[in-house]
């Protein structure tokens, strides 16, 4: 059962709320500009140079790092729900998100001293290939764990996570006694999450790896959509599964590892845009993937408006907006996959 019986005219209702959405977020902040100003910002005609600086290089770049990162984390999301057959697969929720910054934290941390040759030879790309590296490692380890004979034990997988999760805590919290103050400001983001520091640059290094995973994951929607009934299944229907859990294995890892090494940790985005678009659009994955796109785009738009907004002039971690959302949306799919068991 879906909400909209057309998945066009319901991708086109989603698209249209996250541009109206981008433009209204371009206005608000510590000075306030019109959406008139925003405009002429934006085209290049505007005579205020304070404003146009606001809007091009403080606002414009972190709009844009949100519509980024919130669609390859809720790509990521559908993308391993559908691997695992599992709606509560989340790139945050059984660790992915963790290894990733946990590679992230390691280079940051001992990038001037024992990665410091590593650094020196990627420069700028130092970070997301190790957080795409990360998420990788911890992807392809999960699903190891919880697969066994073509099915994956949902207890056991989010159990990994968790584990995963207090290794990587761990191993965050033994760097913090080797970290300098700007190394420590520097975790505390990434435990957090944030983009409130968006630049170009940061645009620069993950726009290319998100959006090849945002753009190539749905040409294998028919394959996630055979997946769904098995592997057996979707093997005589003609898909090679091996070539697929690669291939959705990779993609993940790259579009967690980018998002997470320009905006930290943010969680449920991967829960609960899929779960969303799935009540608007169905579970066909030919539109599910790219609705969990848009709609993961609206979430963290929405929820760093909430962010600097709330309790301004200060700003509030996006992280902790987003768990204040995603903590009782997963509570909620929790009582009602108890209440279809019968338990």
């Amino acid at each position: 059962m879906r909400l909209f019986h057309s998945p066009m005219l319901g991708l086109f209702i989603i698209s249209l709320l996250l541009i109206i959405l981008s433009l209204y977020s371009l206005t608000i902040g510590a000075i306030p500009i019109t959406g008139l100003d925003v405009i002429y910002s934006l085209i290049g005609q505007q005579q205020d140079f304070q404003t146009a600086l606001v809007v091009n290089e403080i606002r414009l770049p972190r709009l844009i790092l949100g519509i980024i990162v919130g669609a390859g984390l809720a790509v990521a999301g559908a993308a391993m729900q559908g691997l695992f057959r599992n709606p509560l697969a989340d790139p945050g929720l059984v660790g992915v998100s963790s290894g990733a910054a946990l590679a992230a934290v390691i280079v940051i941390v001992l990038g001037a001293g024992f990665l410091s040759q590593y650094v020196i030879f990627w420069g700028y790309f130092a970070l997301p290939i190790a957080a795409f590296a990360g998420g990788g490692f911890v992807t392809w380890l999960i699903y190891k764990i919880a697969t066994k004979n073509g099915r994956t034990d949902v207890g056991l997988m989010l159990l990994t996570g968790i584990a995963i999760g207090a290794i990587a805590g761990a191993a965050t919290g033994l760097l913090t006694y080797f970290a300098t103050d700007s190394e420590l400001r520097s975790l505390t983001f990434w435990s957090m999450g944030s983009i409130a520091s968006a630049s170009w640059q940061d645009i620069s290094i993950s726009a290319g790896p998100i959006l090849i995973s945002v753009i190539v994951l749905p040409f294998f929607a028919r394959a996630l959509n055979a997946f769904l009934m098995g592997e057996e299944v979707s093997s005589h229907m003609g898909f090679n599964v091996k070539q697929l859990k690669v291939i959705v294995i990779v993609l993940t890892a790259l579009a967690v590892g980018a998002a997470v090494s320009v905006s930290g940790m943010i969680g449920f985005v991967g829960l609960v845009a899929p779960h969303l678009v799935r009540i608007l659009l169905g579970p066909d994955h030919r539109w599910l993937l790219p609705g969990s796109a848009i709609l993961g785009a609206i979430l963290v738009l929405g929820s760093d408006m909430v962010a600097r907004t709330i309790l301004s002039p200060a700003e509030l971690p996006i992280g902790i907006v987003m768990s204040a959302l995603g903590g009782p949306f997963f509570l909620w799919l929790l009582i009602q996959r108890r209440s279809r068991v019968g338990f």
